[in-house]
Parts: structure tokens; C-alpha cells; sequence
């Protein structure tokens, strides 16, 4: 039995060759009953993300495992082996498991310590069980990985401090205000940092949102995506005036806000302070409104300072986490060691029996006038007398399962108690 994880991800192919081998969330069981369907799949487990397609595999043999992976890949996407196996890792045993480990906390992840992998290790995990794709190993492994992810999430940093720009604008606003449940947002601009800034927004409470691009269209579809106000680009001036924060980034080569708008826009405030973060480059905002009383603006090179501190911080919790990692390597060595000592001890109790049973057998056949009390006090030293027996060889067995380069000494065991027939038919069973 060999543990195999066979995949590609942002570090080892480009995008162009991720997004031919991603595997539709609606299609990811029927792919894990069609690759379980191979000879050399014992169970499997796929993983498949805008970074990265992973498949998991228990495999009997390791080199018609890989064969039979690259085969599958090529068959279920269409695309010849060389076009992607260039792209392809390959990890074995407590490599692989490692591997697994480490996803599911974020800390292979591009953004480091990200949560959302963790979800996606589940999912994949649970759709595995309902296809009855997994075993013994992965169930055993895949429950480990998702309880460390959640252990490093709770226990260290890996996941606290914003490491994005988008994210950072949020954290940044939630440092300057207390709350903010009770503030209205203007977002200028519907591409993926409006996105990711208005998820982060959500997150935290923020109820007023208004967005306004110069495709209203885009501005109405982002909006709506959220529960938020869209606005036409000629309302600005007007949004500028009802907001406390204000996000924006788009692609304008001229200021989207410039200091007459913000002066104007002033009398409509009231006094009220405003909170202004430029994450465009080229800026959208004059970096002269900085001068207005009660404006404070913030640029992408403030966010990048935020960020860098915020991934140092991030990455001493990744050190924490890769000590727990280690832990947890250890003990899943002792287990999967352990699983091949189980059927050894179980064909090991199954010959004791029948000899019991046997002997049993032989004494009442020799003995007819044993009375039943006779029959049961012999049967019971008969027990005692193989249990005391068998006491110290099973603890070897155990200690065994549990040491390196065991497998030799294991051979012996197995040929010194003459088991290798019960243990083939219990192989067959």
C-alpha cells in the first residue's frame, strides 16, 4: 500500500495549464468514481481549486498508481500527457501526508494562511465519503488535516493581519473607526479589489455600501452581488457627501476625486471626518486632499507597509503551525505502521482460536465423561495458558509497528508463527 498525491498549483504551472485541468465542482464525484473504477485505486480523494487540482490516492502499486493518474488526467480533460505532466509534483507517503497537512492550513496557499482551503479540503473530503471513494487511510488523514487546520487557525496568527491590499483597506478602516456597522461606504470601481474590499466589508459589519463605476452596468452587478446601492457616475459628487469611508480603485488615468470635489463635497458633511484609501495606480485621488481638515488619505504604499508587517507576523505563526505539523506526522506515522501490524495480530488471535478449539475438541473426544464444569475449567487454563503465551510476542508485534525499517523483522514474525496462509485469505476476504 503506498500513499501518492499527484497535482500542480500556482508554483508549478501557469494558468494557462490550471484552468485546462480544474475540475468542475458540479463533476468532482463523478471524476472520484471514475478514477476509483482504476486497478491500482484503492481510495482517492480530489482537490480541485482556482490554484491548484490534487488528487489524493491510496495505490497498491506506486508506479501504476502514477501511471494511472496521468492516464486519468489525459482521459477526463482531453489533452495529451505532455502537454501537463511537465506541470505535475509527485509526493509519496509521509510526504504526501505532509502535503495534505500543510494545504489544509493554509500554508501552501498564495496568499499565506489563507481560510478558504480549508472549506475546500472538507468539501472534498465529505463528497469522497459519500461516493465511498476512501478507506481506512483517508478517512483517517483527511479527519486529521481538517481538525489541524482548524487547531492552526485557533491557536496561532496563521490567519489574522490582512495580507491583501483589498483586505488591508478594510483593517485600516476598522483601526481608524471602532465599528463599522454604523458607516456608509462609497466603492469607486466593480473589479476584483472593489470585489474583495466589499466582501471584507460585509464581513465586518458594514451595512450602507454604494458602489459607482463608469460602466454602471458593472457597478449594478457588483452591487447586487452584496446587497449594496448602485449609482451612475454623475451621482459622485452627491455619494461623496452621505460617506464616512471611501474605497477606490479603477483603471482612470486622471483623478477620479479631486480636491475641488472633496472641498465642495465639505459643506455637505457637516464636519464630519473623512476616511479616504487609494488603491489604484496610477492613484484616483489628489494627493492634495490630504490638506483638507478632517480628510485623511491613504495610499497603496501606506497599505503595502500594513501588509508587509502583517505577513512577517503571519509568517512567524506559519513556524508554529509547522511545529504542530511535525507532531501530527509522527503520530500518523505510528498509525499507518501500526495498520499493518492489525492484520498480523488478528491472524495471529484467529490461529490461536483454532487451536484452542482444536485441543478443546481433542480432550472432551478422549474424555467423554468430563462433566461441563470439568469442560469449562480446562477451557479456561487452556485460554490462560496461550494468552500468557502470546503476551510478550504481541508486544513485540506492537513495538514493531511503531519502529523504522520494521518490515524485515515483520516478515520473520509472520513466517515464525506460520500465518502467511490465514493472512492471504484474510487479504481475499
Amino acid at each position: 500500500m503506498h500513499i501518492l498525491v499527484v497535482g500542480l498549483d500556482y508554483k508549478t504551472a501557469p494558468l494557462e495549464i490550471r484552468e485546462k485541468l480544474t475540475f468542475n465542482p458540479v463533476d468532482n464525484g463523478a471524476a472520484m468514481e471514475d478514477l476509483q473504477a482504476r486497478n491500482s485505486i484503492v481510495e482517492n480523494v480530489i482537490l480541485s481549486t482556482c490554484n491548484r487540482t490534487e488528487i489524493y490516492a491510496v495505490v497498491d502499486d506506486l508506479h501504476k498508481g502514477r501511471y494511472e493518474i496521468k492516464e486519468f488526467l489525459s482521459e477526463w480533460f482531453q489533452i495529451e500527457k505532455s502537454k501537463f505532466t511537465p506541470f505535475l509534483f509527485f509526493h509519496d507517503q509521509e510526504l504526501a501526508i505532509e502535503h495534505l497537512f500543510k494545504v489544509a492550513c493554509g500554508l501552501n496557499s498564495m496568499i499565506l494562511g489563507e481560510t478558504q482551503i480549508l472549506g475546500q479540503v472538507r468539501t472534498s473530503f465529505l463528497l469522497a465519503q459519500n461516493k465511498n471513494t476512501i478507506g481506512k487511510v483517508f478517512n483517517y488523514s483527511f479527519k486529521k488535516a481538517v481538525t489541524l487546520g482548524k487547531r492552526a487557525h485557533s491557536e496561532t496568527g496563521i490567519g489574522s493581519n490582512a495580507v491583501s491590499v483589498s483586505y488591508a483597506a478594510v483593517e485600516l478602516a476598522n483601526k481608524v473607526f471602532t465599528s463599522l456597522e454604523d458607516k456608509s461606504v462609497l466603492l469607486i470601481g466593480a473589479g476584483k479589489m472593489s470585489e474583495l474590499a466589499y466582501k471584507n466589508l460585509k464581513g465586518n459589519g458594514v451595512n450602507k455600501v454604494i458602489v459607482i463605476n463608469r460602466t454602471f452596468e458593472n457597478a449594478k452587478k457588483l452591487a447586487n452581488r452584496y446587497v449594496g446601492e448602485a449609482r451612475p457616475m454623475a451621482e459622485l459628487l452627491a455619494a461623496i457627501g452621505e460617506s464616512d469611508i471611501i474605497i477606490s480603485s479603477t483603471s482612470s488615468e486622471e483623478y477620479v476625486i479631486t480636491r475641488e470635489m472633496i472641498l465642495e463635497a465639505k459643506r455637505l458633511r457637516k464636519g464630519k471626518p473623512l476616511f479616504i484609501i487609494d488603491i489604484s495606480v496610477p492613484r484616483d485621488i489628489d494627493p492634495l486632499v490630504d490638506d483638507i481638515e478632517n480628510v485623511f488619505l491613504y495610499n497603496i504604499d501606506d497599505l503595502r507597509d500594513l501588509v508587509n508587517v502583517n505577513l512577517m507576523e503571519r509568517e512567524k505563526a506559519a513556524e508554529e503551525v509547522a511545529t504542530m505539523i511535525e507532531g501530527e506526522i509522527i503520530e500518523f506515522q505510528e498509525w499507518i505502521h501500526l495498520l499493518d501490524v492489525v492484520p498480523v495480530i488478528s491472524a495471529l488471535n484467529k490461529k490461536t482460536a483454532t487451536i484452542r478449539s482444536e485441543v478443546m475438541n481433542s480432550i472432551t473426544n478422549k474424555l467423554p465423561d468430563l462433566t461441563n464444569r470439568d469442560v469449562k475449567v480446562i477451557a479456561k487454563h487452556v485460554n490462560s495458558i496461550t494468552n500468557q503465551m502470546l503476551k510478550d510476542p504481541l508486544a513485540k508485534l506492537k513495538a514493531l509497528g511503531v519502529s523504522k525499517g520494521s518490515d524485515k523483522d515483520l516478515d520473520m514474525f509472520i513466517k515464525i508463527f506460520n500465518i502467511e496462509e490465514m493472512l492471504e485469505k484474510s487479504h481475499r476476504e
